[in-house]
């Protein structure tokens, strides 16, 4: 991975003025770097600030305060290198139903002013899937192939950085798994990709470090492995040959969950008990153990620890 600086953000701020001499603090003292070729997780609860920050980066928010870097180029000095640097994928799918996706990446180079000559158009949708659509109708296409098109638009301008936001919000498994092949595959080509989500799942499998933001400001940064290591939480499952309901809990630590799979599961801080004991405790319960499955932490239960803790 190359380690030069895609984008550079330091002491950002935003303050809303409101009705009656009020104001709301969006963002405060946001400080971090993504590096080139990185696919970079942005998360946080609704209201945290995500929304506002991707705003600014675009150029439909005026910040407050602060520095903003992309590319180089500075954004109060040279704010349209700073949009030609930049992909943004909305959230909402707004596309128009009388253009074609072949069209519509057509006039969108165009906005940019890019010479027909110089268009990349073919290659877009190829890459997001789309080259057997390019000549459909819109009331045609799926809600996947619509967000698939949202990431084309982004990408017109051949845009280093790629900034996706929620990109798989609202589509089933199938359509979220393709969508998530075509990010790995645009940031094997060298695209940075900032990424914000709710399915922290997502985050976890494709993001090589994540910011989690809350109330306005950065509350964790870091590698993911370093952000799951952090959390002492373990999972274990017990299959049970005599299978039978014994309680919400183990004891004052452990709660217990029930599966229709004859299933137990126990989630435990491994600085406080071993597995050992675990088991000894559900022996003692009179259960026959038939396996036992352990996981680590997700990303889940990171971001709710630390979420918690910045309330």
């Amino acid at each position: 991975m190359n380690n030069s600086i895609a984008l550079k953000i330091s002491n950002l701020s935003k303050i809303y003025k409101l009705k009656n001499n009020k104001s709301l603090q969006a963002l405060s003292d946001i400080t971090f770097e993504v590096k080139q070729g990185e696919i970079f997780g942005l998360l946080g609860p609704n209201g945290a600030g995500k929304s506002t920050l991707i705003n600014i980066l675009a150029g439909t928010v005026i910040k407050t305060e602060g520095l903003v870097n992309v590319w180089g180029f500075d954004l109060d000095l040279n704010p349209r290198q700073v949009r030609a640097s930049l992909g943004v994928v909305p959230q909402e799918i707004n596309v128009d139903p009388f253009f074609t996706p072949k069209k519509l990446l057509d006039i969108q180079a165009g906005m940019y002013g890019i010479a027909k000559k110089d268009r990349i158009t073919d290659q877009i949708l190829e890459l997001t899937n789309l080259t057997d659509k390019a000549n459909a109708y819109m009331r045609s296409l799926s809600g996947g192939m619509r967000r698939r098109l949202l990431v084309a638009k982004a990408m017109v301008h051949q845009p280093p950085i790629l900034i996706l936001d929620e990109p798989t919000a609202g589509v089933d498994v199938d359509l979220r798994q393709k969508l998530l092949e075509n990010v790995k595959e645009l940031n094997k080509q060298g695209v940075t990709i900032i990424l914000t989500t709710h399915y922290l799942q997502e985050a976890q499998d494709l993001c090589d470090r994540i910011a989690i933001i809350n109330h306005g400001k950065i509350v964790a940064l870091d590698k993911t492995e370093n952000l799951l290591a952090e959390i002492h939480l373990k999972k274990i499952k017990f299959k049970i040959k005599n299978f039978k309901n014994i309680g919400d809990k183990l004891d004052n630590h452990l709660v217990i969950e029930y599966s229709k799979n004859n299933e137990i599961s126990i989630k435990y801080d491994k600085t406080i008990i071993n597995i050992e004991d675990i088991i000894s405790k559900i022996k003692e319960k009179g259960l026959e153990i038939e396996d036992i499955m352990t996981e680590d932490a997700d990303l889940e239960d990171v971001f709710i620890k630390i979420t918690h803790e910045s309330n």
